[in-house]
């Protein structure tokens, strides 16, 4: 996609075109290199560029917020459930050896930007190290993040969990999901 400029005069495309950040290349490379970590407020996306972090959803989500607010074409926030392991996912293999699990099911979001997929949840951050391990996708908005994504998850892991892991509860299991997210922050 060519290097589209930001145009819109809301207040934070303003913020964003004042500290220098005037192409949707410019706002995407930003948010890569901020620290993977959760937002004081899960509620507020701006909250990405103004704490300098943010997790997969909140990144993802505030770009797409940004790509709507200055209409940029062709970009859709992704939800995609996959199997996060030790291959695709480096720094939570301890957690989930010593639960015995190969896996566990992670919501991941990323974008698809003129028809290619794009995760910049970090700058180490590839969709082709995850793309094998998608079970589901579906295009969502960016209030989805804030109101829907984590009931989504929970209720797909749930599903899984039965299928997959019925003697293991589900409360046991969300933690064990938490336990590789808090790991994934300090290694980032």
């Amino acid at each position: 996609m060519e290097s589209l400029m930001l145009n819109s005069t809301d207040d934070l495309t303003t913020d964003l075109l004042e500290s220098g950040v005037v192409t949707w290349d410019d706002i995407v490379r930003s948010v890569q290199c901020f620290h993977y970590g959760r937002n004081s407020d899960r509620n507020n996306l701006n909250l990405v560029w103004y704490e300098r972090k943010g997790t997969c959803s909140s990144k993802h989500a505030f770009l797409k917020h940004i790509a709507d607010l200055n209409e940029l074409p062709k970009i859709d926030l992704n939800l995609v459930f996959y199997k996060m392991n030790k291959q695709n996912t480096p720094g939570i293999g301890d957690v989930l050896e010593k639960n015995e699990l190969n896996y566990i099911p992670e919501a991941h979001c990323h974008l698809t930007v003129n028809g290619t997929e794009l995760d910049i949840t970090t700058v180490q951050s590839n969709f082709k190290k995850y793309k094998n391990d998608i079970i589901q996708t579906r295009v969502i908005q960016p209030n989805d993040v804030i109101f829907n994504k984590i009931e989504w998850h929970k209720e797909f892991m749930e599903s899984w969990r039965i299928q997959n892991h019925p003697h293991i509860c589900f409360d046991a299991l969300w933690t064990i999901r938490e336990t590789c997210i808090k790991q994934l922050e300090k290694s980032s």
